[in-house]
């Protein structure tokens, strides 16, 4: 029996996630969360096999979840069940070893067959995916500019940014004129635009 745990912040998807799975003869949903955080708990209370997870989550990120899943219970497969398949999210996936990453459009016996696939040892990525990740490329920004990036989201001055990120106002100027240099943008708006679309931020 594949032991399952279900980490989707939508009520609605999950519960169906959860009945469309229970029809599987080997699949055995053991636990169901709506939070990135309550995953972590999850995993380490119930042992699942593989989790599926949604990128979106508050608490913690699903990114970050199959991330720390990797160190914390490394018997745990992950499939990343989204609608968000940006090429930064499939590339950082795999480099955290990701079982399995999907569009949540999967169909429901299509999504079984890779809970089996992932926990037999494959690693399955949409094709599409896959294909729009390898034409983008490697993410050009370093660690601190995403930092000032995610930061500028948020703060509206140099100096808010600064005060947040603990850094002089010129590093931060340098930082988002690096990140909208890189990223071909005019401004940090269509900066931070791009490196969300992409996947990067």
């Amino acid at each position: 029996m594949i032991r399952v745990l279900l980490v989707e912040d939508q009520t609605m998807m999950r519960d169906a996630l959860a009945s469309l799975l229970a029809l599987e003869d080997d699949i055995e949903v053991v636990g169901a969360v709506g939070r990135g955080d309550d995953a972590l708990e999850a995993a380490e209370r119930l042992s699942p096999d593989i989790a599926l997870l949604d990128i979106e989550l508050p608490g913690v990120d699903g990114l970050t979840v199959a991330e720390k899943l990797a160190t914390m219970a490394p018997s745990c497969r992950v499939v990343i069940v989204t609608t968000f398949g940006r090429p930064g999210y499939v590339r950082r996936a795999i480099s955290a070893n990701v079982g399995g990453f999907i569009l949540n459009e999967t169909p429901a016996a299509e999504v079984a067959s890779v809970v089996r696939r992932v926990h037999s040892g494959e690693q399955i990525v949409d094709p599409s995916l896959a294909m729009s990740a390898l034409r983008e490329g490697d993410d050009p920004l370093t660690q601190r500019e995403r930092d000032v990036l995610r930061c500028a989201r948020e703060h509206a001055t140099i100096a808010e940014i600064a005060g947040q990120l603990y850094l002089s106002e010129g590093t931060v100027r340098n930082y988002l004129s690096s990140a909208i240099h890189k990223l071909g943008a005019r401004n940090r708006a269509e900066a931070i635009t791009s490196a969300e679309h992409k996947g990067w931020l």
